[in-house]
């Protein structure tokens, strides 16, 4: 018997290995004789190690070779800060921060020699968006908020925990352009509604704005806004991509799309080709719905804040967006050209002091409020957006980290190893939403608990004192400056009676 299994595995043997020759055989024929690849050409075979070890060089560099703040596009630093927030374990470090103070940017928040004791703070105090100009005005009470990401670019799952960490924590939750779906309103938590350049969910069957879907969404009690999505910092100019295999039958029906097929958003709506076409389109909206209506866009110089404030204060104060989200050139949660990504679009970090400064100028501070997006992630970077003009601040990567994401870059390919960026169930399976949605609102409780503690340190009772002289910015040489000696304030100009 034992002679009989020996010759049988022998057998096995000798076929496995013949398979492996021919295997190698082709393999080196097919090499040597394509035309394409140089390397392949030229050193057949073994030449395929250096594919395979180049794919697998960005998570070596990830885990393996990079110091903690070195990574792009979240370092390994900030990732693990927003892991333990998200678990609610502190952000409590020992001997010292890797954080480099005398790296051109760094911020240095300026505490006062007498700061503010325990029983003198005060919570920061919601704010109104609409008020006077909406008949339904919304009240939001968190300075941090969840940006949009459409249903579709992110699973199931990660929306069901985004709704309801979102309700636990108080904060809004933007839709992205994918459309409402019943995911987002689930959890409870209040949702904005953003309307992309294809008016995904809000269309009719020829791909126009639809009052009656307007009115619809707006009948949800939860819906506080509507947010008209001209372009975003991840690419400016160019209009969101769904890959067909990712366009299930649930994001058919929400986005009024086919099953299977490609969802590519036009670059602008059709229907707004200047400023005074935007101010038409945001008092047809809110004048639907009932609700505050604002506009998000990324800039690239001064003139369209400009043009927008001029129109503003020509026609009057009910024709403002009520609210304006700056995205900065960081942003970037889903699939974006590298050439737009790289390339197009300010950083936040030159955007938003300078919208900032337009609104004021124009006397429409108080009337606009302004959200900022891009790359804010930590409390050190929200807070440093609240002293250069933001009212509130929205983030998307940042509550991806919460639900788990470990920065895998394949947010684009269905193939995330999370679940929070595919449709393979398999997949999604690992996203426990009754376990994630707890990280979601421990990672907002945590933001606001950390901005206010900056703002007690500088002083302040409250978060929504901050001003551009709390924070200092980093120089060539490790000096620093004050954030409003680069961006003094500007003196609002004066209307003529």
């Amino acid at each position: 018997m034992g002679q009989i299994f020996g010759m049988m595995a022998y057998g096995l043997g000798t076929i496995i290995a013949l398979a492996l020759a021919v295997a190698i055989v082709y393999l080196f024929i097919k090499d040597i004789t394509q035309k394409q690849h140089t390397i392949l050409r030229n050193f057949p075979v073994v030449g395929h190690l250096r594919y395979f070890f180049e794919q697998l060089g960005e998570y070596f560099r990830q885990y393996f070779f990079l110091n903690d703040r070195e990574e792009m596009p979240f370092n390994r630093a900030t990732r693990s800060w927003i892991y333990r927030l998200a678990k609610s374990e502190g952000g409590i470090i020992g001997f010292g921060s890797t954080y480099d103070l005398h790296q051109p940017g760094a911020l240095i928040f300026v505490n006062a020699g007498f700061p503010v004791l325990e029983e003198d703070r005060q919570q920061t105090p919601p704010l109104v968006i609409g008020g006077g100009y909406a008949k339904k005005p919304f009240t939001a009470n968190s300075v941090f908020n969840v940006s949009g990401m459409s249903f579709g670019a992110i699973s199931t799952p990660a929306v069901r925990a985004l709704s309801r960490g979102a309700k636990d924590a108080g904060c809004w939750m933007d839709t992205g352009e994918g459309g409402i779906s019943p995911y987002h309103l689930e959890g409870g938590c209040d949702v904005i509604m953003q309307i992309g350049t294809a008016k995904y969910g809000v269309r009719d069957a020829n791909g126009q704005l639809s009052e009656s879907r307007l009115r619809e969404i707006a009948a949800y009690d939860q819906v506080r806004a509507f947010e008209i999505k001209l372009s975003q910092g991840a690419k400016p100019g160019k209009g969101g991509v769904l890959p067909g295999t990712k366009v299930t039958q649930i994001i058919s029906q929400v986005r009024g799309i086919p099953v299977g097929v490609d969802s590519i958003s036009p670059n602008r709506h059709h229907d707004i080709a200047n400023v005074d076409q935007l101010l038409d389109k945001i008092a047809y909206i809110r004048d639907i719905t009932g609700k505050p209506v604002g506009v998000k866009t990324a800039l690239g110089g001064w003139r369209f804040v400009n043009d927008l404030c001029d129109a503003i204060n020509r026609r009057g104060l009910m024709w403002a967006p009520d609210f304006l989200v700056i995205d900065g050139g960081e942003g970037g949660t889903g699939a974006a050209p590298q050439a737009l990504a790289d390339h197009v679009g300010l950083s936040i970090d030159e955007a938003l002091p300078r919208v900032a400064d337009a609104l004021i100028q124009a006397g429409l501070k108080e009337r606009i409020r302004l959200v900022a997006s891009g790359k804010l992630v930590t409390s050190a970077r929200v807070a440093w957006a609240l002293c250069a003009g933001a009212d509130f601040v929205n983030s998307a990567r940042g509550f991806m980290f919460a639900l788990g994401c470990i920065q895998a870059l394949r947010c684009h390919t269905n193939t995330c190893p999370t679940g929070v960026t595919t449709h393979n169930e398999r997949l999604q399976r690992g996203l426990v939403v009754e376990e994630k949605y707890v990280r979601v609102a421990h990672y907002c409780d945590n933001m606001n608990k950390e901005i206010d503690m900056i703002a007690h340190s500088c002083g302040l009772t409250h978060a929504r004192e901050f001003r551009r002289e709390h924070v200092r910015i980093v120089q060539e040489g490790g000096q620093s400056v004050a954030l409003n000696m680069m961006f003094p304030y500007p003196k609002p100009l004066e209307k003529a009676a």
